[in-house]
């Protein structure tokens, strides 16, 4: 089975259908075929919903779990920081992808900004400010803890 060919179709259908740009992911396991979505950033106005993205959250909903080791994703481009964050979140281990990061900065679509950011070349993307020690955020953890014992 072609899963980057699925991926390609699922982009193009999303992008006829004016759901999002040209991008797309299929999650597969072994041979199943759990989850091919699109980029859904324009009909969701969410920026969050990069095909990975959702390619990933449908994946969970199909297995009823959040962990998708043992799964592969199919990407049409090389992932953004966002999305391997989520890939490696999801214990995926496998990327297939074909345009580079490189391709999309060339056509438009550049995350050079978060690659920049995350690499430690560029600080001024984000001001990130940490807040003194509260209590009510410190108890935040045991509580989940106390919630969540076998």
């Amino acid at each position: 089975m072609d899963y980057m060919k699925l991926a390609v179709e699922k982009t193009l259908e999303g992008m006829n259908n004016k759901l999002g740009g040209p991008f797309g992911a299929a999650v597969v396991k072994g041979n199943e075929i759990i989850a091919v979505c699109s980029n859904r950033m324009m009909a969701d106005m969410d920026p969050s919903q990069h095909a990975e993205m959702v390619a990933i959250r449908e994946a969970c909903k199909a297995l009823g779990t959040m962990d998708l080791a043992g799964c592969e994703i199919y990407a049409t481009c090389e992932p953004c920081p966002m999305c391997v964050g989520a890939i490696i979140w999801s214990g995926i281990k496998v990327v297939h992808y074909c345009s580079t990061a490189e391709d999309a900065h060339e056509n438009g679509f550049s995350d050079k900004h978060l690659r920049d950011y995350f690499s430690g070349k560029d600080q001024s993307v984000l001001n990130m400010i940490k807040v003194e020690k509260r209590e009510d955020c410190d108890q935040l953890f045991a509580h989940f803890h106390r919630l969540n014992k076998d």
